[in-house]
């Protein structure tokens, strides 16, 4: 089984983003850049059904500006076979990311994609959904466990309800969820076996995809900050000043 592994590279999470002064967008200067935490979790994923035996390759693929270069590497470092870049500095929306995927996947023959739900810094959680629709593939969304057997993959899903379990028939769309698995540190010997690991570079043309941005950004602004609270100094206290907010009766 072949397992195409999509990554995106982010403003590392322990990092709080800045606003640009105009407001146009964050500020992405002298910023830590890392994987997407949920891409991680995709990577370490496909990395233990190869160690299962389930998996024989995993590629790895990003599309962004060349830096994401140290994207790749670092899911070749995690356990990934090779990898492809797909360079642009455009800022790539989910449907046009979801196109080139799904020609990847033309080309590579994938019986399983997994990516993350979602990317932290654009929160759109729409481009593996929007890959099964392309790709005609059935798709499992915010896995919370993966079991993949024979020409199936059974994927547990954390709904609003609870779990839901459903089995579907490869070659799938897999999302990945928070609590599927804990990734692992890349070693420093894996580390420097990526580097000579295969990387490919391509462009959206190779592909004849269009990433012309069809949504406009009107204007970014930080949170609001949070008001201060309020110290009360009894039980009885509390109960008048939530009447007075009409939370209480």
């Amino acid at each position: 089984m072949k397992i195409l592994v999509a990554v995106k590279r982010v403003i590392d999470f322990n990092v709080k983003p800045r606003v640009k002064l105009d407001g146009s967008g964050v500020d992405l200067a002298n910023v830590k850049m890392s994987m997407n935490p949920f891409d991680e979790i995709a990577v370490e994923e496909a990395i233990r059904l190869k160690e299962k035996g389930v998996a024989t390759e995993i590629v790895a693929v990003s599309i962004g500006p060349a830096k994401a270069q140290e994207t790749l590497r670092t899911a070749l470092a995690m356990g990934a076979d090779r990898a492809i870049l797909v360079q642009t500095d455009e800022e790539v929306e989910p449907l046009a990311v979801a196109k080139i995927l799904a020609k990847i996947a033309q080309e590579e023959q994938p019986q399983m994609i997994i990516l993350g739900k979602q990317a932290i810094d654009d929160d759109n959680n729409a481009t593996g959904q929007m890959l099964a629709a392309l790709l005609g593939w059935p798709q499992g969304t915010f896995a919370s466990k993966v079991e993949a057997a024979n020409d199936n993959v059974t994927v547990t899903r954390e709904v609003d309800g609870g779990l839901e379990t459903v089995k579907l028939q490869l070659p799938a769309v897999v999302t990945t969820d928070l609590r599927l698995n804990e990734p692992r540190y890349a070693s420093l010997p894996n580390i420097m076996k990526a580097k000579s690991k295969p990387l490919a570079t391509k462009s959206p043309g190779d592909y004849g995809v269009d990433v012309a941005r069809r949504l406009e950004t009107i204007k970014v602004v930080e949170p609001a900050k949070r008001q201060a609270g309020i110290k009360v100094g009894s039980v009885d206290e509390l109960v008048e000043k939530l009447k007075g907010m009409g939370i209480a009766k």
